[in-house]
């Protein structure tokens, strides 16, 4: 059984598990299915807000689809939730990932 039908098996058991909704994104991001990737972090993003990870990685995937308005805007989020629950390496992390996508091409 590949990695990604046992964390579609784990998802179907239980489908707000944030850390299976999270490493499907991953997965689907790996293998180059962008959009699916997308989807996953965005239902993670509903169902857990306060997921912090998951900031950083939606924003590089947003980033790598050309879409840099949206993960600035991801960036931004991630930066109050990471300071809100007081992770501040993760804020360390989206500010750099922030400063990083505003920079001019």
């Amino acid at each position: 059984m590949s990695r990604l039908q046992s964390l579609l098996d784990f998802h179907e058991e239980d489908p707000k598990d944030s850390f299976v909704l999270f490493a499907l994104a991953s997965e689907y991001r790996k293998l180059g299915e962008l959009e699916q990737a997308l989807t996953f972090f965005r239902r993670l993003e509903e169902s857990d807000p306060i997921y912090v990870g998951l900031y950083y990685h939606l924003g590089k995937l947003l980033e790598q689809l050309n879409r840099k308005q949206d993960a600035m805007g991801v960036y931004k989020k991630g930066i109050e939730i990471a300071q809100r629950v007081q992770d501040f390496h993760a804020r360390s992390e989206l500010q750099s990932a922030l400063i990083e996508v505003e920079l001019p091409d």
